[in-house]
């Protein structure tokens, strides 16, 4: 159970704020957002916020963020319709009903001649009754469609996303990637304000109750000065001798509120990767300011954004395999064993996470938001957009393939974990 809770808040903060990336520029710039919404698939709740609905739907297995004109609008009004129209106080068209007119009996009831509702914004029609007059009505520009009882905005041009700039539709996808990073970057901060920041000291931190340092008598605090007859000048001194003297007996000589101390200690072997190395079970010293905290922030985004991107290359030349790739279930795996590690292992993990997850997303994929920022960038360097339908083709194409390699990687994820 608390894995599937660790899980599900991870995995729900980092979607969330990439999407909250995607919806924040998009409305900045003016685009109708019609839904923000976390997983796909059936919806489990919804509401709805000024022009937004914000949905949690049935699978977790990413999110979206629904703006005006990025597909076809689906809902057209044509010659020859017969529609109710209902008025603001200014007079103009607020609601144009298509079916159950019975259900709206206070609408003027029409039959369409003309209809323009992206740019010009008006209809005409003959009056039921009427059919000598014809007559012409202005439309709001946040009037709504009523279909089946469910309301829908229209989205003037002026409010589509392919109305808007190239630098304002590159920053509304550009941002959703972005809102990972500063995501990981913060968690790094809030763990070294919390938890404290490394120093390169040669004082211990934390002793663990059953390591060779606690049942050798050091404390937390002791200031270590030579190890073995060895001078030591930081913590990485430290850390490197314990590590080359598994088992065998080191003398430290440590300073303690005013008393030098020898103190003799046993390093317990563990085996790392194809070498044993000595550890006694003491934590690096940690300083608590916001001043380190930043720089934890910064140096640990920096150097797991680095880590992430060396490992995508060597997938790119082979040197990786596809079976060391994990999806959703590796991931919950994961999940559950950096959960039994403490609170700390697991705000780690959602960082890394988040930043990978920022990281793929800025791929040249079709699909992916790097994907569409390479074809704003191909219309930057044609001076005219793609076409739209084939730029849709290619996305479509793209994201089969993801759904086929996601398939594949989380049959994978089965078979090493669960068979």
């Amino acid at each position: 159970m608390n894995t599937v809770i660790a899980f599900v808040i991870i995995f729900g903060a980092l979607v969330f704020f990439h999407e909250l990336g995607h919806l924040v520029l998009a409305k900045r710039a003016g685009i109708l957002c019609r839904e923000f919404a976390i997983g796909f698939g059936p919806k489990v709740f919804s509401f709805k916020r000024n022009e937004t609905i914000y949905t949690i739907r049935l699978l977790p297995i990413g999110g979206f963020v629904r703006m005006a004109g990025e597909d076809p609008e689906m809902i057209e009004v044509k010659p020859g319709y017969n529609i109710g129209l209902q008025f603001d106080s200014e007079g103009k068209v607020n609601k144009i009903i298509l079916n159950n007119k019975d259900k709206h009996p206070n609408s003027k009831i029409i039959e369409v001649e003309e209809a323009d509702l992206e740019h010009n914004l008006y209809l005409t029609g003959y009056e039921s009754g009427n059919d000598e007059v014809l007559q012409r009505f202005e439309v709001s520009e946040k009037a709504h469609f009523v279909i089946d009882e469910q309301s829908t905005q229209i989205a003037p041009f002026n409010r589509q996303f392919a109305s808007k700039t190239l630098p304002q539709r590159t920053l509304a996808i550009a941002a959703g990637p972005a809102m990972n990073f500063v995501l990981a970057f913060f968690i790094f901060i809030l763990i070294g304000l919390l938890q404290g920041t490394p120093i390169n000291e040669p004082i211990l931190g934390k002793l663990t109750s059953d390591g060779s340092a606690q049942e050798a008598g050091l404390k937390q605090g002791d200031i270590v000065r030579s190890i073995g007859g060895t001078e030591v000048d930081s913590w990485k001194d430290v850390v490197s001798i314990i590590q080359k003297n598994p088992e065998n007996e080191l003398q430290f000589r440590v300073d303690r509120e005013g008393q030098t101390l020898q103190i003799p200690v046993v390093p317990k072997a563990r085996v790392s990767g194809e070498e044993t190395i000595g550890i006694m079970g003491v934590y690096a010293p940690m300083e608590k300011s916001v001043v380190a905290s930043l720089k934890s922030g910064f140096l640990e985004t920096y150097l797991w954004t680095k880590e992430i991107l060396v490992g995508l290359g060597k997938l790119v030349t082979g040197q990786f395999s596809i079976d060391m790739l994990s999806g959703p279930v590796g991931i919950y795996d994961m999940t559950g064993e950096v959960a039994q590690s403490g609170i700390y292992y697991l705000m780690k993990w959602a960082a890394i996470l988040s930043i990978n997850l920022g990281i793929v997303n800025l791929l040249p994929i079709p699909a992916l938001d790097g994907g569409r920022l390479l074809f704003f960038a191909v219309e930057a360097v044609r001076g005219k957009p793609i076409d739209r339908q084939k730029e849709g083709m290619v996305h479509f194409i793209g994201f089969a393939l993801l759904m086929l390699l996601m398939l594949v990687v989380t049959w994978n994820d089965i078979q090493k974990y669960f068979l």
